[in-house]
């Protein structure tokens, strides 16, 4: 490549870089060559930067715009996470302690592949060896992937399920036929909440009335069928998991209620941010006074994990 050309295809890269429209018959002016040598210089940044994706984790296209009669850069978005969002993925995927070994290792060696450039990833790797070598799985050793993928594809759908579950009281196999609104994780296990028709097994629930979805544990789904019979909830009164994550504690459900507590603690924020919803009505002498609206028991089973620091004044 001769010095001319070299200096041409940097000054076009370098406009293209920075925002700027290139002209092809402004730039055959200013360099002296014809159209057709511009146009090849612009296929060779072209080439350049879909060879560059790896490196760059960023898809980039130089497009013509009829509208302003020239070539601009078009910055798609950024196919690859970085080291740093990679390697903390890989650290909550291992502390999540939600899966198979097996299924695990899987995922970890795949998302390193995917997302870290080659001359990182023996680092990334390096950095999770010792955490992925002691990981310890749950006890259920069941796998589920598959099954959670087909109710997310029934929530989609608004599709019925019926499924066989084995109770976590007493083991026991029992058939429902719920309407699914759901997936959620929490403290190691992945969740399906769910609406029951059947009024003759919902009396027998602590909570009967419809706003409050039953929660079952995913990996003690036993069997599981998607129904073509489909349900319609209006969109007025969809369930929302976001808002219904931030109000239950260890995944039991149950009625919504506000709880009242003192805190005696070191780290008001630690306790901020497991209840999301809690205000702190008042401060003195380090002791806080604490509102949080939950639903279900789990909150006292919460308030009960942390002995003396916590005290219960009331619930509404």
């Amino acid at each position: 490549m001769d010095n001319g050309k070299i200096d041409r295809v940097l000054s076009i890269y370098t406009k293209l870089m920075g925002g700027y429209l290139v002209n092809k018959a402004e730039e055959a002016q200013k360099y002296g060559v014809n159209e057709r040598t511009v146009q090849r210089d612009i296929d060779d940044i072209r080439n350049f930067l879909e060879s560059d994706v790896e490196n760059t984790g960023i898809i980039s296209s130089v497009i013509y715009s009829r509208i302003d009669k020239g070539y601009r850069l078009e910055q798609i978005h950024q196919l690859k996470l970085t080291n740093a969002e990679v390697l903390a993925i890989c650290k909550i995927l291992l502390d999540s302690r939600a899966f198979l070994k097996e299924e695990l290792t899987d995922m970890l060696e795949k998302l390193i592949s995917c997302c870290v450039p080659k001359k990182n990833q023996k680092l990334v790797t390096e950095l999770i060896s010792n955490e992925e070598f002691h990981y310890v799985e749950p006890r259920h050793k069941t796998k589920f992937l598959d099954t959670m993928w087909d109710i997310g594809q029934a929530i989609r759908n608004c599709r019925y399920i019926e499924m066989d579950y084995a109770r976590t009281k007493d083991k026991t196999i029992v058939t429902r036929k719920v309407k699914p609104v759901a997936i959620m994780f929490s403290e190691y296990y992945f969740y399906l909440t769910a609406f029951i028709d059947d009024e003759e097994i919902r009396k027998n629930f602590d909570v009967i009335n419809d706003s409050f979805p039953t929660i079952y544990r995913i990996d003690r789904i036993k069997k599981l069928k998607v129904l073509d019979e489909g349900f319609h909830i209006p969109y007025s009164s969809r369930f929302e998991e976001g808002e219904f994550r931030k109000r239950v504690q260890f995944m039991y459900g149950g009625k919504l209620q506000r709880v009242k507590f003192s805190y005696f603690g070191s780290d008001i924020d630690a306790i901020l941010d497991r209840l999301p919803t809690a205000k702190v009505l008042d401060e003195e002498d380090g002791v806080y006074m604490v509102s949080a609206e939950t639903f279900g028991k789990g909150i006292e089973m919460w308030i009960k994990s942390q002995g003396d620091n916590v005290k219960l004044l009331g619930e509404q």
